[in-house]
């Protein structure tokens, strides 16, 4: 491991302490919900890494239609990975909360139907990849889904606005709804949670380049 991504490695594992801290010492109870609340923290650090990282999808797809390249590819599929497993995460934490909150671990707010919806557009994402053996034409039909599912992520994030919804409203008047405690710990979680997905990013790539290697090394084996 190079120094860089050692001093990399140290300060995200840093960072998410930090976040521990600040969500569960340095941040006050709120005055309803009380401790509970806490999951909020890493359940908004959660999501906004999903966004970023299907934002990485449809950036990546657009440039791999415009000129198909695998680089532009193989960071495609490594973010779409990342951005299921993070929204999965978040899933997780909004039915925990959910359930300590409304009595439920579920109900069809717009805002958790919505990111459902998103969850499944980039697993099928996934599936499509691991379904089409032809490398060009993988890369083409998910790189379509790619950009056509992240249309979806601005309709997540205004749900609440747009409907009637009973899911907490992060923004009010034009500014963070929360006692500046509660604020910097939200901005550290997110900060950690950011760190570590580039962290995971870098990690995937690197396996995604040493899995091409080894397919090309076999494809030359197989030639010879």
């Amino acid at each position: 491991m190079s120094r860089l991504a050692a001093a990399w490695t140290v300060t995200t594992y840093g960072a998410l302490v930090g976040a521990l801290y600040m969500a569960f010492r340095y941040a006050p109870p709120e005055r309803v919900m009380g401790n509970v609340q806490r999951i909020f923290y890493f359940h908004v650090a959660a999501a906004w890494v999903g966004f970023l990282a299907f934002a990485i999808v449809f950036a990546a797809s657009i440039a791999y239609l415009r000129g198909p390249q695998r680089r532009w590819d193989r960071l495609a599929e490594s973010a779409a990975e990342l951005g299921v497993l993070f929204t999965t995460i978040t899933l997780i934490m909004g039915s925990l909360w959910a359930r300590a909150v409304w009595g439920v671990w579920w109900t069809w707010d717009p805002k958790l139907t919505t990111t459902l919806i998103l969850w499944f557009l980039y697993a099928g994402y996934l599936l499509i990849r691991a379904a089409v053996d032809d490398p060009a034409a993988r890369g083409r039909y998910s790189a379509v889904l790619g950009i056509a599912g992240f249309l979806n992520v601005p309709i997540v994030y205004m749900s609440s606005v747009w409907w009637t919804s009973i899911h907490p409203v992060l923004r009010g008047g034009g500014d963070m709804n929360l006692d500046p405690a509660m604020r910097l710990a939200l901005q550290a979680a997110v900060a950690a949670f950011t760190l570590l997905f580039f962290l995971l990013l870098n990690q995937r790539l690197r396996l995604a380049r040493l899995a091409d290697g080894v397919r090309q090394a076999r494809a030359g084996t197989e030639e010879g």
